[in-house]
């Protein structure tokens, strides 16, 4: 099994380096109304919750629709279809992702250098 490192600049041979990634969803009316109506949201957002397993989750509202904002992981893109799928099947759901940063990740992203490369 390979070392899993946060992601400090290139990975050397065999170390996984995971993105993360604020993770989107915005959740139609009809669906979530439906699932609220039968009793079924509860565990079918826990379902995948526990599936995704996301740093940490927030939900709230997008433009007056059920929304969630997530921290993942993502070790590799063939990972994105894992997280994006259940929120389409179970809810019909947009989902958006992208890539974030902490502020020492910015830190290491060497802007100074790229100023000066690109003025």
């Amino acid at each position: 099994m390979s070392a899993r490192r946060e992601n400090t600049g290139p990975s050397a041979v065999g170390e996984e380096v995971k993105m993360r990634m604020l993770l989107q969803v915005r959740i139609p009316h009809k669906q979530f109304n439906a699932a609220v109506r039968d009793g079924t949201v509860g565990p079918k957002v826990n379902r995948i919750l526990e599936e995704t397993k996301p740093q940490a989750v927030y939900f709230t509202e997008y433009n007056g629709q059920r929304g969630a904002i997530m921290i993942v992981d993502v070790e590799d893109p063939s990972r994105v279809p894992t997280l994006a799928e259940p929120w389409f099947l179970m809810f019909s759901a947009d989902v958006e992702f992208h890539i974030v940063m902490t502020p020492d990740d910015l830190k290491r992203a060497g802007l100074d250098a790229l100023g000066k490369k690109w003025s």
